[in-house]
């Protein structure tokens, strides 16, 4: 693995932050407060190929690797975590598993609008009954001739509001409990398919976070994606690289709030200097720093280990998630500290960053699940 950026990734990362500092900055706050994401950036990003970055040029995307996909959500998210992931959910959750399972018939009928950022994707897992307990699937799809019939409802699902697509995790043999989940391709208009609420969020709050229903929803038998009972399999080959996303938005988190901080300790004047020029908030910048860089070498691993085609990396973009996480948290907190008073209050950015680093410790698999991965790839070593 090379730890330098070559040219294409710089240009990435320089086109990636200089859209977050010139578009996405100046919303930010905007809308946090209103909880409303304006839909003008997903046609600004898709105009610049983040939507689709690491897939194949035929499909719709950029033809870069994966870790052109991580910086992305890094750059995005150091100004606001929201945008951050609207992309990562998108790329991550919808357009992965059509692209790895999917047939050329699918991929060309839905991963090329996606990947070209024409519709926003989500995936319908969570239930009520099924979070951390994924395979506690209560969603039902029957076959009915040449058609699905999916019944029940999913929650929590990022980018539900406005996806035109939905990968869908439902039973369609409920004796066989984990092994007897399929994934189905759910186009938005399809009768029966409904968005029935939108939460309302302590953090990441301009982005969708919706339930959706699907009540004798029906859609052809080829959107079935892979295999009658492979559901479970892509769910998690998804969530593990779905889980590099989350790390990289966690890592732009943390590097955003550390940013604020530097530039506010450099400004700040008490007792007659700058607060830089004092070892308690140099020794905050010192730990910030250290560990921001030592989340980004895991998030790039986990990264470089999907590109180069390992068959499993799911440790490792565990171990990226929940390092980043547990920094962002960190990262965060101190922001806060180094602003005082006025870290706690909107007129600043820190504490938006802070309300946004919680959930990186949530979805996409706890940090309780991460470790639960991370000791079980331990103990088969």
């Amino acid at each position: 693995m090379d730890f330098e950026l070559d040219d294409i990734q710089k240009m990435v990362r320089d086109t990636a932050r200089k859209f977050a500092k010139e578009e996405v900055a100046p919303l930010a706050a905007e809308m946090d407060k209103t909880a409303k994401f304006r839909m003008e950036l997903v046609n600004k990003m898709a105009e610049l190929g983040f939507l689709g970055v690491a897939f194949p040029e035929e499909y719709g995307g950029g033809g870069m690797d994966y870790r052109c996909y991580a910086i992305i959500i890094e750059e995005l998210s150091a100004v606001c975590a929201s945008t951050g992931v609207v992309v990562s959910a998108h790329s991550s959750l919808c357009c992965d598993p059509i692209f790895k399972s999917g047939t050329e018939e699918q991929k060309k009928k839905f991963l090329v609008p996606l990947a070209s950022g024409k519709m926003l994707g989500c995936l319908g897992l969570t239930e009520t009954q099924a979070g951390t307990d994924a395979g506690n699937q209560k969603t039902t799809a029957v076959l009915d001739g040449n058609e699905w019939v999916l019944n029940g409802s999913k929650i929590f699902i990022t980018n539900g509001g406005p996806a035109g697509v939905a990968v869908v995790i439902a039973a369609t043999d409920k004796s066989a409990a984990h092994k007897g989940l399929s994934a189905f391709i759910v186009p938005a208009d399809t009768k029966g398919y409904k968005v029935a609420k939108e939460e309302h969020k302590l953090g990441i709050r301009a982005s969708s976070t919706a339930e959706l229903v699907f009540d004798e929803c029906r859609i052809p038998k080829e959107n079935l994606l892979g295999k009658p009972g492979d559901g479970f399999k892509i769910a998690l080959q998804t969530l593990d690289g779905g889980r590099i996303g989350i790390a990289a938005q966690a890592l732009g988190i943390a590097r955003g709030a550390m940013d604020h901080a530097v530039a506010y300790a450099k400004e700040r004047v008490q007792f007659g200097q700058a607060i830089s020029n004092f070892q308690a908030i140099q020794w905050k910048l010192a730990d910030m720093a250290t560990e921001i860089d030592a989340a980004r070498l895991l998030v790039w691993r986990a990264a470089w280990m999907k590109d180069m085609g390992f068959k499993n990396y799911g440790k490792e973009s565990a171990m990226a998630k929940l390092f980043a996480s547990d920094v962002a948290m960190k990262a965060t907190r101190e922001a806060i500290q180094v602003f005082g008073g006025y870290g706690y209050i909107d007129e600043y950015p820190v504490e938006r960053f802070y309300r946004d680093a919680k959930i990186t410790e949530i979805y996409e698999g706890t940090s309780e699940v991460q470790k639960i991965v991370i000791s079980r790839a331990v103990l088969q070593d």
